[in-house]
């Protein structure tokens, strides 16, 4: 069963990471609207985003994350899993994050342009390879 839950872990920890890296590359593209159609239409996709996808992924991939400790709550014990869990709280204060984000352009006030967007959207690399890194290395 172990290896069950850690497989479907591993996809929703994918999918939220694939909305993750999206998202923000949304709202370059939406920032630099510059038509009523377009702010719309992004304005769609990055609600869609965010409620349809990213946001199920990160339950799903939390939900099976806490399933995994409570079979090996020896895992408490290693160094790694206390700075991955640092990691995922991380990761979960940008996504909230980004929620904010997505409703600050559908109530037209983005206070960010492009730029700021596209260095925002690096955020997550470093991210994903600390999680890989803690999961697969162990370090700790």
């Amino acid at each position: 069963m172990y290896l069950w839950i850690k497989a479907f872990h591993i996809v929703a920890v994918v999918t939220w990471f694939a909305a993750l890296f999206y998202l923000p590359r949304l709202f370059v593209y939406h920032a630099t609207a510059e038509d009523t159609v377009s702010r719309e239409r992004f304005q769609t996709m990055e609600r869609k985003l965010y409620r349809g996808i990213m946001t199920p992924s990160a339950i799903a991939a939390v939900g099976l994350g806490t399933w995994l400790l409570i079979m090996v709550p020896g895992f408490f014990e290693q160094g790694w899993i206390h700075a991955k869990l640092t990691v995922v709280a991380l990761l979960i204060a940008y996504h909230i994050y980004c929620g904010r984000l997505v409703k600050a352009f559908a109530e037209e006030r983005n206070r960010h342009g492009h730029v700021w967007y596209r260095i925002f959207n690096e955020l997550p690399v470093f991210v994903l390879v600390a999680t890989v890194v803690l999961a697969v290395v162990k370090p700790f």
